[in-house]
């Protein structure tokens, strides 16, 4: 997403349902009239309620077990840098206090925060104001009895004065407070106030960024929210473009940070939604050795502690774990959380689609993991989502549905190969070329940017030391990317959802910016200097965040058609007469937005595949 805040929330309805309550836990830090810490506390199972006692005024309330304690929030900072991983600090001046919170479900602790900004925004006149002696004395002298009314969720006319940032005198008075910002350093202070000029003032970021169009969930995807929420082991699955990934941040967004693994078949698939790969996690190597020894590598320290917390087990790309690999990873689970439930007690969330790509083996007789007797026994419900939202021809939309069943009839073969002709080029921008083998793509990119006149610019990324052989799996930006001026390239970050910079848009470069970056021209028509980004992966199973910073692009004349999974690509060709997996077609096809943006070569009906035994899982499931 655009950032980080719109990445975990877009949806002003769930702002309108939830009731501003988290639970999470918080340390506690009295200060010396220096800042200096004087007492911490930390309280482990704590729940956080907003609400205003007998004179209206907002307070915060920490149920800390058999301990209470309330908070009056009048002058205060709000630190939310890290909030994507439930984390947030409230900086009580007054009271010379300061709340960590940590361990709350981001989506729900963003909830939880924009309503206290609201609930602060919409009270400001009347708290701002200040307390004369007479009201002073009046409150003294009050007989009422003491009270917390929980505050209400927020109504729309308070989601959306937070969503525009409110006014501009709203903003002034909520200065002081400093909502949903980070305190600047004094001499950050001073060079802000000598460089800005009143234009340049005027020009700031509203309180809260304004976030993409809200997109609303199906009924499919609200019953998968409800059945997690109810502690189910939940199985998800869809057609290509069905909001699947975007469903799954969801969920992710709504457990408790250090109680949730979230992992992935494949190292990328994993960088996107900022976990490890399954394998990492398990800590049993590739599941090959026996179940014996398999326990014994997982009873190490390190693996063992993560088996411990792990309470919810998220899994995206369900499709090509081997279900060998799956039955004797729910065998450990149990074995090392010394529990005869399935996975030993641990929720499991999966995702995936069957018809997409398949397990890889090196003997060439895997198995699904629907076909194990741990997918019989640990699954509890199953959704699948029907409504594409990638596409919206639906002529396109029934040409791919059929193909993803192993079909395709005259009429649709005779569409594909109509794209043959199709001119795919805008402002110099190329379609992305898809290849079934990845010596393919080296080969192609290597060959264009060869020919490319003038100098070669190279960019090496900063990983973290040690674990660079890691990123190279997991994230989908290389250790070294060479680029010249004409180079076609494609991103691989949400850097604008707005403006259409999203992952998979295609770019040609135009030339490079003093900063030594390049300037980039893309096919939705803004042009940009492209610096570098973050992708941060987990590594020693889970426990170590490892980080590589690159530019987030990636020469694109040519791609694997793994690679692309789970990308929407605006021009794209193939050629299919090479195509060795089931479902591999399928998958090529589907990255593309529209017939018009497509071009297949050489197409036959012969390299549509789909694989019998899922064919017949999804025929029995959907008849259930």
């Amino acid at each position: 997403m655009a950032n980080d805040e719109n990445s975990i929330i877009s949806d002003s309805t769930v702002l309108q349902q939830q009731s501003p309550i988290i639970s999470c836990s918080i340390t506690l830090d009295i200060l010396d009239m220096n800042g200096t810490t004087k007492k911490s506390t930390t309280y482990k199972a704590v729940k956080l309620l907003l609400g205003r006692n007998q004179f209206r005024d907002l307070l915060l309330q920490c149920n800390c077990g058999s301990t209470v304690l309330k908070f009056q929030l009048q002058d205060f900072l709000l630190h939310k840098r890290f909030i994507k991983d439930g984390k947030a600090t409230i900086d009580l001046k007054a009271e010379k206090t300061r709340i960590m919170i940590f361990n709350a479900p981001p989506n729900i602790l963003l909830v939880f925060l924009k309503t206290l900004m609201a609930k602060k925004v919409a009270g400001s006149d009347k708290e701002n104001k200040p307390i004369g002696l007479a009201a002073i004395r009046e409150r003294l002298l009050s007989t009422l009895p003491n009270s917390f009314d929980e505050i209400s969720p927020l109504t729309v006319k308070e989601y959306q004065t937070i969503r525009q940032g409110g006014t501009t005198a709203q903003q002034q008075r909520a200065a002081n407070t400093a909502p949903f910002s980070s305190p600047l350093s004094s001499k950050r202070k001073r060079n802000s106030t000598q460089n800005d000029s009143p234009k340049s003032i005027a020009k700031r970021s509203p309180l809260v960024p304004r976030p993409p169009p809200a997109i609303l969930l199906s009924i499919e995807q609200k019953k998968v929210l409800h059945a997690v929420k109810e502690g189910f082991n939940v199985f998800f699955t869809g057609s290509a473009g069905t909001g699947k990934s975007f469903l799954l941040k969801k969920v992710i967004g709504m457990l408790p940070p250090d109680a949730t693994a979230v992992t992935a078949s494949t190292g990328v698939a994993a960088c996107h939604l900022g976990g490890t790969t399954l394998h990492s996690f398990a800590g049993i190597g590739s599941g090959e050795a026996t179940l014996e020894q398999c326990i014994a590598q997982a009873r190490k320290p390190a693996v063992l502690r993560n088996w411990r917390l792990c309470q919810h087990l998220v899994v995206d790309e369900i499709s090509m774990v081997d279900g060998k690999y799956f039955q004797k990873l729910e065998a450990v689970a149990r074995a090392v959380r010394n529990s005869d439930k399935p996975f030993g007690g641990i929720q499991l969330i999966v995702c995936g689609d069957f018809l997409q790509l398949p397990p890889v083996s090196r003997t060439n007789t895997a198995t699904f993991s629907f076909q194990t007797s741990a997918w019989r026994s640990s699954i509890q419900r199953t959704i699948e989502l029907t409504a594409v939202r990638r596409q919206d021809d639906q002529v396109f939309i029934d040409l791919l549905q059929e193909i993803r069943m192993g079909r395709c009839s005259e009429t649709h073969a005779a569409l594909l190969r109509n794209t043959a002709e199709n001119k795919l080029s805008r402002d110099g921008i190329l379609a992305t070329k898809l290849c079934t083998h990845k010596e393919d793509v080296s080969h192609i990119n290597k060959r264009h940017l060869e020919q490319l006149p003038g100098q070669t610019k190279l960019f090496t990324a900063t990983d973290t030391e040690g674990y660079t052989k890691m990123l190279d799996i997991q994230t989908p930006v290389p250790k070294l990317l060479q680029l010249k001026v004409g180079a076609q390239v494609m991103l691989l970050k949400n850097l604008s959802v707005a403006e259409g910079l999203v992952n998979g848009s295609r770019g040609i470069v135009q030339s490079f910016a003093a900063s030594g970056f390049p300037v980039v021209k893309f096919a939705c028509g803004v042009r940009r200097e492209v610096g570098e980004e973050r992708w941060q992966v987990r590594g020693g199973g889970g426990s170590l965040h490892v980080t590589r910073r690159q530019l987030p692009l990636k020469l694109a004349w040519a791609f694997s058609i793994h690679k692309s999974q789970g990308m929407t690509l605006d021009l794209v060709e193939m050629s299919l007469s090479r195509v060795f997996e089931a479902g591999q077609a399928y998958v090529a096809l589907s990255r593309a937005r529209n017939l018009a943006g497509l071009r297949v070569l050489d197409f036959s009906p012969s390299c549509i595949k789909a694989n019998p035994t899922v064919l017949k899982f999804y025929r029995a499931l959907q008849e259930h």
